[in-house]
């Protein structure tokens, strides 16, 4: 009796150890590629309760989660021949986790150095301005490429965002001065334009008064009662040129005689 009760204890201990070892429980965001003696079922199993064959299944757990990777500065030669820093941003996600597993060894590290020679290749074809500019388009080509090389993994690369752009102090210098000088050209023509209107005004004016005769009256006028709210000790009065013309006629005329 005794011998059976130890054997019995023994089965119940062994059944038990089976039981833990063959339920696995997967959260929301975690699927379960088996591996049954070696080769991988077709398809991924969970979330939620799973049962597997103890020492005959091999499960391997793969996070579907949002992964950020934050390429680390790389040193790029731009297509204008300028040396820069780059770091960028890459937002990815496994969607295919027999093809994570099965495909590449470790899809986290393959994933981020691709990103990171991908980072060097595509800014190094790019001509500074146009990386500095056109960043929006250069952040949807790294996409685009990273993607493409991540399909056959199982990997879905989301977005790419390029962080920082680091110049070297001579070229920070000198986009500096062509932005200055840039402002100074924009002021050049703004003035040259008021000067184009006022002008155009003036001579309309002058064809006003050149009409009408008694407007440039009115105008000695309003000349002299600006000048005289202004608290001068000495006052100018402009005398139109037509009243003293006959005196000046007649004087003439007397010398003539």
């Amino acid at each position: 009796m005794p011998n059976i009760g130890t054997f019995g204890l023994v089965l119940i201990a062994l059944a038990f150890f089976f039981l833990i070892s063959a339920i696995k429980i997967l959260n929301e965001y975690e699927r379960g590629v088996i591996f049954r003696l070696g080769r991988a079922l077709h398809f991924a199993k969970g979330p939620g309760l799973i049962i597997i064959i103890p020492m005959v299944d091999n499960l391997v757990k793969v996070n579907l989660q949002l992964v950020t990777y934050e390429v680390p500065s790389q040193d790029v030669i731009t297509r204008d021949n300028v040396t820069v820093k780059v770091n960028a941003v890459v937002y990815y996600r496994v969607i295919d986790p027999l093809k994570a597993i099965i495909e590449v060894r470790d899809y986290y590290s393959a994933t981020q150095l691709l990103a990171q020679t991908t980072l060097r290749s595509v800014c190094g074809q790019v001509e500074l301005d146009d990386l500095l500019a056109e960043r929006e388009k250069v952040n949807a080509q790294l996409a685009e490429i990273l993607d493409k090389q991540t399909e056959p993994w199982g990997i879905k690369v989301t977005l790419v965002e390029v962080r920082s752009i680091d110049l070297p102090i001579e070229m920070q210098r000198a986009i500096a001065k062509q932005a200055e000088a840039e402002r100074e050209r924009r002021a050049k023509v703004i003035n040259a334009e008021g000067e184009f209107q006022a002008a155009a005004k003036m001579a309309e004016a002058a064809k006003v008064l050149a009409t009408e005769p008694m407007s440039l009256q009115l105008r000695y006028l309003q000349t002299l009662r600006e000048i005289a709210a202004e608290k001068n000790s000495t006052t100018l009065f402009p005398i139109p040129i037509d009243l003293i013309t006959p005196f000046i006629k007649l004087a003439a005329k007397l010398d003539k005689e």
